[in-house]
């Protein structure tokens, strides 16, 4: 459970402070073991951390900086399947399973038509020996799995109808040898096979002789279209040359281990451990739920290690792959690629954080073994904290927030990254990986992206855009039904339901009854874009821009834009500096009102009420509210809002807030008390509505150049407010305190003028650069002073100039 926040935001935010709230656990110390039963049980609250807590606007605050997680988009766990090329020309399968956590298994054909299986990427195996170290013991088993051949009891008039055949399975003798153990004296049973015919041998009259003499029961021989689906089976079983389900354990230990196995429940716990313990293998819900899909399988999401049923599935499936009868994955379809959100990234970290804390209790208990302890004592609040600090200050997808202006901001909060711990890294990353997919549509913008190396890994999502409970991305759309267009429902499709749909565009024409106007409907699917009968179509887009993000969105006329002007123009946009004075835009799209709204700088009515009192610093609002929700509420009746005023924002631009209501005047929920950071009644603001003309003038407007109005400086149209901060430490050196001083040796007294007794510039004072801001003196070590200090000595007595300047001077470019 956690406790309230210690500091509000704002606090945070002037100290330098986290805003976190403390994690405590209720935990308990109990003992298993039978001999000491007088063990009294300890259960106590114990505090496991500070953890930084997210603030209304969906950032972190952390070291008084405002900072935001941006969500990652990764492959989701699950199987795929895909193909490569050999050099000779042949075409490789291969099936990989990858979990949330655990080792992968990779399947893949080779150029002689043999499926291996790979485990961690490491050594390789037949496939066929895995199958036998998870209970198809032998030939028998593997071939009726796949169906493959008929199996003829060992008596001579059975066999002799298949002479001429060819045997489907080896024929083992098999025995059992005892010995005695020299060490230990006892006697040890092992079971030994010997071969007598191998696979493929043609059944003769002295194959069949040799068989019916043997204890063997049956033989199976292949049917007559083994060439087909199956035979890189066949194939594989003559690379295999394990013969039972102990010799496939131990050479799939020795493959992965390099040594052989200290015993043999050693070697069959190696594939249990690995791939069906939930302890060091899971697949997650999402990955449970790909396999199923699929694979057509329907275990419940709750089964989150591999079955043999899998595995098997896979197998089939990569056999019909080789055959040409299935499909081949798509990597970049957002079907297979999932968002990891915020919450998702830390609890990850969290698993880190508590395995560490698990080690050190182990190390604590071992230590105090004979001590009466507590679970307060065994375990230390740092551990976990430091790790979720370090992700919050190192990882790569923990960043300052872009605070330029409302919709840098928003922006930032909706970006999906592909790069990032577990990610893509720019160097590996392909053409592929980054040029924009069909499935692209309505889900991640098309095209806001940054130009240079992180093209493509980094977008945003659209307008209409919701990730789900598994991480995929969905977009909505209308349910079509026989022409008929339900306009009051909306559905929301992944990536994966979307894909074989047919779908109408927002902007086909409809009657007043929700039809479709006309026989023939502009659709798509699957990336192309059939014309198609009115009845056929399933869904319509909700609205034109459900393509883009909110930065496209607020371009005007965006379809008569250039592709590339677009991605400038939603970049550039982010980069505008808040105006002193700033106009809403003549021409909108319509959405500068809810991105105003919905990037949370404003402050809004927050019910229906009456202003009361408005001056520069704060609101007073009178709220209507029922007599059942006061019963329910303990606030007042009359709140009071303080504005925001002149805050440094992380980009050094300013957040300052101005009443946009009057005394008296009756506000509806949701309405705008305040305005200014670029937004101005009620909407983003981001600059101004110039008048311009297209015309040469005296070539002052050559190529990129711009002759503007003198009026535009004049009158401040484009003026903007910047806050910088300076800092100077004043330390103890081992020569002496260094000294705060507006007397500064070898410095004139026209520089130190505005200097105020501690040495510190007053309010109001004009500087430009190399001006002191703060004057600091520093004691300077000894050395043999020159014949002219000798002078001064002799005449002052005291040692003079013994401190040099160490003054902040105003940087470059500073006016």
């Amino acid at each position: 459970f956690i406790d309230p926040p210690r500091y509000t935001i704002e606090e945070c935010m002037e100290r330098g402070l986290t805003y976190a709230v403390p994690l405590k656990a209720k935990l308990r110390l109990s003992c298993n073991d039978e001999e000491h039963v007088d063990f009294q049980t300890i259960v106590q609250d114990v505090f496991l951390g500070n953890i930084p807590y997210m603030t209304p606007r969906g950032t972190f605050v952390i070291n008084g900086a405002e900072r935001v997680v941006v969500s990652q988009l990764h492959r989701s766990p699950g199987v795929f399947f895909g193909q490569s090329v050999h050099p000779n020309g042949t075409k490789i399968y291969s099936a990989r399973v990858i979990p949330f956590k655990g080792a992968w298994m990779e399947f893949a054909t080779d150029i002689n038509n043999v499926m291996y299986a790979y485990i961690d990427r490491k050594k390789k195996f037949p496939v066929t020996t895995l199958l036998r170290s998870i209970g198809f013991e032998t030939d028998k088993d593997i071939l009726e799995l796949f169906g493959m051949a008929d199996e003829v009891t060992t008596d001579k008039k059975s066999l002799t109808k298949y002479l001429g055949k060819r045997l489907a399975a080896r024929v083992l003798r098999t025995w059992v040898e005892d010995f005695v153990d020299e060490d230990t004296g006892e006697v040890v049973s092992i079971e030994r096979n010997e071969i007598v015919l191998e696979r493929d041998t043609v059944l003769d009259e002295e194959a069949i002789d040799m068989v019916s003499e043997m204890d063997v029961k049956s033989v199976f021989i292949q049917k007559e279209d083994v060439g087909g689906d199956y035979a890189i089976i066949y194939n594989t079983l003559n690379k295999d040359t394990s013969n039972s389900e102990l010799e496939a354990v131990q050479h799939i230990y020795r493959q992965l281990r390099g040594a052989d196995a200290p015993d043999n429940e050693t070697a069959r716990g190696i594939i249990d451990k690995l791939f069906f313990s939930d302890k060091r293998y899971d697949l997650g819900e999402v990955g449970r739920y790909k396999i199923n899909r699929k694979l057509n399988l329907n275990y419940p999401i709750e089964q989150k290690t591999l079955t043999k049923e899998d595995i098997i599935e896979i197998i089939k499936y990569l056999v019909r792959l080789t055959n040409g009868k299935a499909e081949i994955d798509d990597i970049d379809h957002l079907s297979n690629r999932r968002v990891r959100t915020v919450g998702e990234q830390l609890y990850a970290q969290f698993g880190v954080g508590l395995a560490r804390m698990a080690r050190t209790i182990r190390e604590r208990m071992n230590v105090r073994d004979n001590e009466v302890f507590t679970p307060v004592d065994l375990i230390n609040a740092r551990t976990l904290s430091s790790v979720i600090n370090s992700f919050f200050g190192t990882s790569q997808l923990s960043q300052f927030l872009d605070q330029t202006n409302p919709l840098s901001e928003i922006t930032h909060k909706r970006r999906i990254s592909a790069l990032g711990p577990g990610g893509l890294s720019r160097e590996r990353a392909g053409f592929e990986v980054r040029d924009v997919h069909y499935s692209h549509y309505g889900r991640l913008c098309t095209i806001e992206t940054p130009e240079g190396p992180n093209i493509g890994l980094i977008s945003t999502l659209c307008v209409h855009a919701k990730i789900n409970e598994m991480g995929f991305i969905e977009t909505p759309y209308h349910k079509v039904d026989n022409g008929k267009v339900d306009m009051k429902k909306l559905t929301f499709l992944s990536a994966e339901e979307e894909d074989i749909a047919k779908i109408a565009q927002a902007s086909a024409p409809l009657t007043e009854k929700g039809e479709f106007a006309e026989e023939k409907v502009a659709s798509r699917q699957t990336g192309d874009f059939p014309i198609l009968d009115k009845e056929e179509v399933e869904f319509m887009d909700v609205a034109p821009n459900q393509i883009v993000g909110l930065s496209a969105s607020l371009i005007p006329f965006l379809e008569h834009d250039d592709a590339n002007r677009a991605l400038m123009g939603s970049n550039m946009q982010r980069q505008a500096v808040p105006l002193i004075r700033p106009t809403p835009p003549i021409v909108g799209t319509g959405l500068e009102a809810k991105a105003a709204r919905d990037s949370r700088v404003q402050i809004l009515a927050e019910g229906d009420g009456t202003i009361e009192y408005v001056d520069g610093k704060e609101i007073h609002i009178r709220y209507d509210r029922t007599d059942a929700e006061r019963l329910v509420s303990f606030e007042d009746d009359l709140r009071v809002y303080s504005m925001t005023k002149f805050i440094k924002t992380n980009q050094e631009t300013c957040i300052n807030h101005n009443p946009a209501v009057k005394k008296g005047q009756r506000m509806k929920k949701g309405d705008f008390l305040t305005e200014g950071y670029a937004v101005q009644g009620g909407e983003v603001a981001l600059g101004r509505n110039l008048q311009v003309a297209f015309m040469p003038w005296k070539g002052y407007n050559f190529e990129d150049a711009i002759v503007i109005n003198e009026k535009v400086v004049r009158e401040d149209l484009f003026t903007s407010v910047h806050i910088s901060e300076y800092e100077l430490e004043v330390r103890d050196t081992k020569l002496g305190e260094e000294e705060l001083t507006p007397d500064i040796p070898n410095v004139s007294e026209e520089a130190t003028k505005d200097l105020d007794e501690n040495g510190i510039i007053r309010l109001g004072a004009a500087i430009k650069e190399g001006d002191i801001l703060i004057g600091k003196i520093t004691p300077k070590g000894e050395s043999d002073p020159t014949p002219e200090e000798k002078l001064l000595r002799a005449i002052f007595g005291d040692k003079a100039g013994d401190a040099k300047d160490a003054s902040l001077k105003a940087p470059n470019g500073v006016e």
